[in-house]
């Protein structure tokens, strides 16, 4: 399952972490962040709970830039 999800983050050298931060999620199989626009694309693994895993996610990119956002 693949879903697009909105983002605010401040430069594209953060982009670049909280795409990794999202790739190193459990139950992410791929994920690609566009600075440009903004978006996020995450493709998720088989039996993955979305929701579940974009609060993860979102966790993880707190970690690494913590005035980022995920509108899920």
């Amino acid at each position: 399952m693949k879903k697009t999800y909105k983002v605010e983050v401040d430069c594209a050298n953060c982009a670049a972490k909280m795409e990794e931060a999202v790739k190193a999620t459990k139950g992410v199989k791929d994920a690609v962040l566009s600075f440009m626009t903004l978006k996020l694309k995450v493709e998720f693994e088989e039996g993955a709970q979305p929701d579940e895993v974009m609060k993860e996610a979102l966790a993880n990119c707190k970690k690494v830039e913590d005035d980022c956002e995920i509108f899920l």
